[in-house]
């Protein structure tokens, strides 16, 4: 059985689900987990600077060995520099280490982009063991 197809829609800068012939698209698992991993809302760190007392995360994390999610929404309010580009591949890494280590992918590496004033382009090239490697790429837009 495969999972519900997630697909990330370029325009509006977010990730549905497909529908076709009046149902919800299944496949492409991988590519769904990833998107997963990289736009759900990770659980702020201890040592994270957070706006109010509102850490987020997902309560199906409790005692979970991988927490889901990233932290990309602790840069949401922060000015577009090269440190919260690093900052967005670290979050990136982050997110996407369970792959590595249950084996699914064989490597991953996230590559930040600025495009200034307010554009910020995040590629993730991944390979699957004894396959090609693959690239996607996404794009934020920051607030003047």
């Amino acid at each position: 059985m495969t999972d519900i197809k997630t697909v990330w829609d370029a325009d509006k800068i977010t990730g549905d689900w497909s529908v076709v012939a009046g149902g919800l698209e299944t496949g492409d698992d991988l590519e769904t987990a990833i998107l997963l991993s990289l736009f759900t809302d990770r659980l702020a760190r201890s040592d994270d600077s957070i706006d109010g007392s509102d850490r987020r995360g997902w309560w199906g994390d409790t005692d979970a060995d991988y927490p889901i999610g990233s932290r990309f929404w602790l840069l949401k309010r922060q000015k577009l520099t090269t440190q919260v580009a690093t900052k967005a591949e670290d979050y990136a890494k982050e997110a996407l280490q369970w792959l590595i280590d249950d084996k699914v992918v064989s490597s991953i590496t996230a590559t930040a982009q600025i495009v200034y004033p307010t554009r910020l382009y995040l590629t993730i090239v991944y390979q699957q063991p004894s396959k090609d490697p693959v690239s996607a790429k996404f794009g934020w837009v920051w607030e003047k």
